[in-house]
């Protein structure tokens, strides 16, 4: 019996989102939306629900008086996509 995938992990652009982030220490707003050609609205809800969920953290700061949106995986993020990929691989096989 095949386990589910993860419906927060299944939308093209928080996979995306997570994707890029288990390879990086940390990644600002403008990045992500660049990388992903996502609009910033979108973005920003996806952003959302990946943090509500505790997969991502976000933080908000400055750079230059302008405001920054910094987003880094957490430790249940990388588990969870890790999860993720191994459900994948059974769907494959």
């Amino acid at each position: 019996m095949l386990k589910e995938l993860d419906p927060l992990l299944h939308s093209q652009l928080r996979l995306g989102v997570m994707s890029l982030l288990m390879s990086l220490e940390s990644a600002d707003f403008t990045f992500l939306k660049e990388k992903t050609n996502s609009t910033a609205g979108n973005l920003s809800v996806q952003i959302d629900k990946l943090s509500e969920a505790g997969y991502i953290e976000v933080i908000k700061s400055f750079r230059d008086k302008k405001p920054l949106t910094t987003c880094k995986i957490t430790k249940k993020g990388i588990k969870a996509f890790e999860q993720y990929v191994e459900v994948l691989k059974q769907y494959i096989k």
